[in-house]
């Protein structure tokens, strides 16, 4: 009944965003011959606090001379942060690898437009200390916070599949990371599914242990996501091209100097430096084109939650994919 609720919600958001949105007519700051006036263009992005992409671009010093005006909102994870950009609040955003499919299936107004490997090591099943469960299958019967939606979903429902289990077998407790933290630290779950820098965080701030990493679980990709809306916009498409082109260059910055990284990363999401530092070093990032192995192992994690009737339908994630950007990535390694 709460995945129902959850989709219920979603193809709401959607509707309301068809019956209610505006449509921009003639793109202003397109010059006469073409060409683009970035002054005139607002780009209006998306960022999750823990994962700081304004942190991260700020940090690279990629904020500096933008030529277009940006506007920040912040979410707790991926999914609200989609929803913003179905309705078209907002025009850009980075999410892990289940959001878009629970946007997908929602049928939103979304495309995925570039990925990059963001790691594994960092994407966790925490425990308490003190906790007795020593393997994944001790998982069974268990209270386990997660954010629905997110990559910790499916790296949860990937780690039960492969030993043996489905979600029927545990107490799903869907919370965002903040709940989650303090329903660990409580003891109000037994385990908790989450990526980085709240993996680390837990390990730093209540001496959780990890029970199980993505390692072998998923290939720890991630992805930026655009509006339809943008998409269509001649001005926003182009601001949307500079911006990926300074996000590379940030994580290429960042894998270079994850204590500057890691100290900016703390100052602007609160997190002690020592948290961030962790998260920073543990998985470095990598950019890649939107490819066919790349849409295919997305596609696999769509069917994974088909099957697990976790979405109410199947899944094509190509029909939610736009490749015009792939030419700014270098071939995955």
């Amino acid at each position: 009944m709460i995945s129902r609720r959850l989709f219920a919600a979603l193809a709401l958001t959607a509707l309301v965003a068809t019956a209610c949105g505006t449509d921009d007519g003639e793109d202003a700051a397109v010059r006469a011959d073409g060409s683009v006036d970035f002054s005139q263009v607002t780009l209006r992005l998306g960022d999750q606090k823990g994962t700081g992409l304004q942190a991260l671009l700020e940090s690279a010093g990629e904020l500096k001379s933008v030529p277009y005006r940006i506007e920040w909102s912040q979410y707790t994870s991926g999914p609200p942060m989609l929803e913003a950009i179905n309705s078209g609040a907002v025009d850009f955003g980075g999410v892990g690898n289940s959001p878009p499919i629970f946007a997908a299936a929602a049928k939103s107004a979304v495309k995925i437009v570039s990925a990059y490997r963001a790691g594994t090591a960092g994407q966790a099943v925490l425990v308490p200390k003190d906790s007795p469960l020593r393997a994944p299958a001790d998982l069974k019967g268990k209270k386990v916070a997660v954010a629905k939606g997110s990559s910790s979903h499916h790296h949860l429902l990937t780690v039960l599949d492969k030993n043996g289990l489905s979600f029927d077998d545990i107490q799903p407790q869907y919370l965002q990371p903040a709940d989650a933290l303090a329903a660990l630290s409580t003891g109000r779950v037994d385990a908790w599914a989450i990526w980085d820098p709240y993996t680390a965080q837990g390990q730093s701030q209540t001496g959780a242990r990890i029970l199980v990493d993505g390692t072998g679980y998923v290939n720890g990709d991630a992805f930026f996501i655009a509006g339809n809306k943008a998409l269509e916009s001649k001005s926003r498409t182009e601001a949307i091209r500079d911006l990926l082109g300074r996000i590379q260059r940030a994580h290429t910055w960042a894998d270079r100097h994850p204590e500057q990284w890691a100290q900016t990363w703390g100052q602007l999401t609160g997190l002690p430096t020592e948290v961030t530092l962790v998260a920073a070093k543990r998985d470095p990032y990598e950019d890649h084109p939107l490819d066919a192995a790349t849409i295919d192992a997305e596609q696999q994690v769509a069917d994974a939650f088909t099957e697990a009737k976790l979405i109410p339908n199947k899944v094509r994630v190509s029909d939610f994919v736009d490749t015009r950007f792939n030419d700014l990535f270098p071939p995955a390694s």
